[in-house]
């Protein structure tokens, strides 16, 4: 019996189609440089400005003394703010929408709004924290702007995030790692608690860092919640300095010394972003 193949397979491509072929590779790849030269035009500038002021002592003395120790400090505490209020909510309603009403009416509402939310700009999520938060702990609590203002607003732009990420995760369980642990007596609780999410875990994590870089560069909610603060903060009750509030507030500064200090603070931000995302890498490799 002839296993050979045929021969049209055999027979090489047409001089068109070859240059055709090549022609769409080298157009590809070209297009693939241009689409990557804006980023590394951005990070070379970067480097390039704020290396060379970078010193030690930046990371010690706040920005009234050349430094900017105070801002990291307090994107710190209010990425953290945000995350402690986020995080919960945005996991729980993952869970909601993916076991408890899959195919309900309330499901697709509050899938459509979680959606919403994540296309809302957040300048918007700042002019609502500022009415909610800031005015009325202003009228009720005796404080106003606040690193905890600040902090809610980040948990808002956190928030759909988490939640879509979560649900869709966990989706991807298979359903009978479900059916084993109803097979075994576990109630929908246990069967949530101690198989799905411990599976979907890394990826659950790969969205929470994902909403963390993200909230560690805005500017606009801060500008609205937080304003701006030169020296160390009194207290989670009053005006906090940024490091965004920092290169958007020190930019147009005349100080070259000031100057430098926005490259510096811009390169650092990036580094914290960096540092965010590359364990987001690597647990999509583990889960992979």
């Amino acid at each position: 019996m002839n296993y050979s193949r045929p021969t049209k397979l055999k027979t090489p491509l047409s001089p068109l189609r070859t240059f055709f072929d090549r022609g769409m590779t080298v157009l590809a790849l070209g297009l693939t440089l241009i689409g990557i030269l804006p980023l590394i035009s951005v990070l070379w500038n970067i480097i390039a400005k704020g290396l060379p002021g970078l010193t030690a002592t930046m990371f010690t003395k706040p920005i009234v003394d050349d430094g900017f120790a105070n801002a990291i400090v307090g994107t710190l505490e209010m990425v953290a703010i945000g995350a402690v209020l986020s995080i919960p909510i945005g996991v729980a309603t993952g869970v909601y929408l993916a076991e408890y009403a899959p195919t309900s009416k309330i499901n697709r509402t509050v899938r459509f709004l979680t959606t919403i939310l994540t296309g809302v700009p957040s300048i918007v999520v700042g002019i609502f924290t500022y009415d909610v938060i800031v005015l009325v702990s202003k009228q009720l609590f005796d404080f106003s702007y606040s690193a905890i203002a600040g902090g809610v607003s980040l948990g808002i732009i956190m928030l759909p995030i988490i939640a879509l990420t979560t649900e869709e995760v966990l989706k991807l369980v298979p359903t009978a790692f479900r059916l084993a642990a109803f097979g075994l007596g576990a109630t929908s609780f246990q069967t949530i608690a101690r198989v799905i999410l411990p599976t979907a875990l890394p990826a659950i994590s790969t969205g929470v860092l994902l909403a963390l870089a993200r909230a560690s560069g805005e500017t606009a909610p801060l500008l609205f919640t937080a304003l701006f603060a030169q020296d160390w903060a009194e207290n989670l009750q009053s005006p906090t300095g940024s490091l965004p509030v920092l290169i958007f507030n020190l930019y147009n500064d005349p100080d070259p010394i000031k100057n430098q200090l926005v490259w510096t603070a811009s390169l650092f931000l990036l580094g914290i972003v960096l540092a965010i995302n590359l364990p987001t890498k690597l647990l999509s490799m583990r889960r992979k």
